[in-house]
């Protein structure tokens, strides 16, 4: 298998590792949160996957090492525990891990959360509050990464039972992403398929979806399914996530979900399923009535139904001008021909049209005529789906800050609209910015200070060819602490102490970080060794500049 291979190492690795300054509504502020021994100030992890809004003030990131948090002010990082807990088990601490999905519905919000074991990704479970706004203390659920039973081979849904593989372990059981909608939450988990965990009842199900050579798949007919000894089977139906070469499915890896209302879209390996829940009362026996939930499933994929590829990771919903709107981050799976970029349908999936082809698509996120695109390449706006205009990449101006995100790479993007003028959150692998406009003309960025009193450089060791791509380069960035004086000197010496690089930052003009693109003065990249850098700067108004020595290793 290995497009499979290929096509999800970039995504697991992403998922896993996976502000303005103005006034603020204050609903959630945490006025004592420093001393909340739940919460910790600051980001643990640049790497920012996930992000939601809540209440009035506060908005939810899904990082590399867990989860944080804004309150309207600043950030906070939530407290985590190593210790193994059980299913049902209340904690206020949350589990070690990267968080691949973070899912809301008023003061509901579910996170999950992955790791691995030493060579393959593995889902470590989640966590569900009905109280997320107070977050002095939330009182969380955890919830086991759901799998089966050895013996789950034939299993009830809809109007009888269907045979399924059962998938018993977390090893690819990844939770990439969830969705709330009524009584239930929708969980896309790759090897473990779709699920879905009724919030009342506390119990989770399986939901089939249409094999690969399916295009509908009925769970509410009678016709569909046939009795065997007493039992309705579902006809000619095998749930099973392996690959087609071992008798599997590709749309039965679930990547991606999408709840609302009467409706779900499931995004897989193998394109775009669209499901119809049904809810009736049924007499099962004379005078004893249920209600019968089901799903009517339509199937849409490469090339029959226009889509630019059939590897599905992420879908959103727009409502313009009374209309909706189900975009997708399409990727190519395994079919000649297949594109990434987005796909797009304003009918309910009975034609779809593409936009973006080429670009490595993330996330999309719409709201009212506005749609935003998280790409590798940067973060896209389109007022009508198919003209659309490209972010520059967030630095944040405040005079002396020296922040700036150093990559083309977004990885998702929430517009904020609960103050006045609507304010736009970008999550990268390299921190999270906020900006007091929808067009990023003023950004606040938030990155992980990892010691914020001494100079040191990151990463190190530092290759130009893979860390911090910002346009046609790499670069390694150089932590001051306080600077007072507005002029920073950078030089850059290769082991015999050779000047390779110079550079005087102005303050008083530069906005952005102290920062270096590993090459030469000749123009190109420096060979592989052990570097220092001397910075020039004064720290504190009573002292004149001084030198500033880090060392660090260039690797291409």
């Amino acid at each position: 298998m290995p497009w499979l291979l290929n096509s999800i190492r970039l995504l697991i690795l992403i998922l896993s590792l996976v502000i303005a300054q103005g006034p603020s509504p204050s609903r959630f502020s945490l006025k004592n949160a420093v001393e909340d021994t739940f919460l910790t100030r600051g980001l643990k992890s640049n790497i920012v996957a996930e992000i939601r809004i809540m209440g009035d003030s506060l908005t939810w990131f899904g990082t590399g090492q867990g989860l944080a948090l804004h309150d309207g002010h600043r950030i906070y990082a939530h407290q985590i525990t190593a210790e193994l807990l059980d299913d049902g088990q209340l904690t206020n601490l949350v589990p070690q891990g990267g968080i691949p999905a973070i899912a809301v519905m008023g003061d509901t919000m579910v996170v999950a959360f992955s790791g691995d074991d030493g060579s393959i990704q593995m889902g470590l479970g989640l966590t569900l509050t009905h109280d997320a706004g107070d977050t002095n203390g939330i009182t969380w659920i955890y919830l086991d990464q759901p799998v089966d039973n050895v013996a789950d081979t034939l299993v009830p849904f809809g109007e009888g039972y269907y045979r399924q593989l059962p998938v018993t372990v977390q090893q690819a059981n990844v939770s990439y992403d969830a969705s709330l909608s009524d009584d239930y939450l929708w969980i896309a988990s790759w090897a473990g398929g779709l699920r879905r965990y009724h919030l009342s009842n506390e119990a989770w199900e399986n939901v089939p979806l249409p094999m690969d050579q399916q295009s509908a798949l009925s769970l509410c007919q009678d016709t569909a399914f046939v009795d065997t000894t007493g039992i309705s089977i579902l006809a000619n139906y095998y749930l099973n996530p392996r690959d087609p070469e071992d008798g599997g499915n590709h749309n039965h890896k679930a990547f991606s979900v999408l709840a609302f209302g009467d409706t779900v879209w499931v995004g897989t390996a193998d394109g775009i399923n669209r499901g119809l829940i049904i809810k009736e009362v049924v007499e099962i026996s004379p005078g004893i009535f249920e209600i019968l939930n089901c799903i009517e499933w339509e199937h849409f994929s490469y090339p029959e139904d226009g889509l630019s590829g059939n590897f599905v990771v992420g879908l959103a919903k727009q409502v313009w001008n009374s209309q909706i709107t189900i975009w997708a981050a399409t990727m190519n799976a395994d079919q000649v021909g297949e594109m990434r970029g987005l796909s797009y349908s304003r009918d309910d999936g009975l034609t779809w049209e593409t936009a973006l082809l080429g670009e490595r698509v993330y996330n999309v996120t719409a709201k009212d005529s506005l749609v935003f695109a998280a790409t590798a390449s940067g973060l896209w706006k389109s007022l009508d789906g198919t003209n659309w205009a490209k972010f520059d990449a967030a630095v944040d101006l405040t005079f002396m800050n020296q922040k700036q995100i150093l990559t083309d790479i977004v990885y998702t993007a929430v517009l904020d609209e609960r103050d006045t003028i609507p304010k736009l959150w970008i999550g990268t692998p390299d921190g999270v910015a906020q900006s007091s406009d929808i067009q990023g003309s003023m950004w606040s960025v938030f990155q992980a200070d990892y010691d914020s009193s001494e100079v040191y450089a990151y990463p190190n060791p530092f290759s130009p060819l893979s860390h911090n791509q910002l346009g046609d380069d790499g670069y390694i960035r150089f932590h001051t602490g306080n600077v007072v004086n507005p002029e920073i000197s950078l030089d850059i010496f290769n082991f015999a102490m050779e000047k390779v690089h110079k550079k005087t930052f102005n303050l008083n003009l530069y906005r952005g970080a102290i920062k270096w693109n590993g090459r030469g003065q000749d123009g190109n990249h420096v060979s592989n060794g052990v570097y220092f850098a001397r910075l020039n700067f004064a720290f504190s108004k009573n002292h004149a500049p001084k030198d500033y020595w880090t060392k660090f290793i260039v690797v291409k």
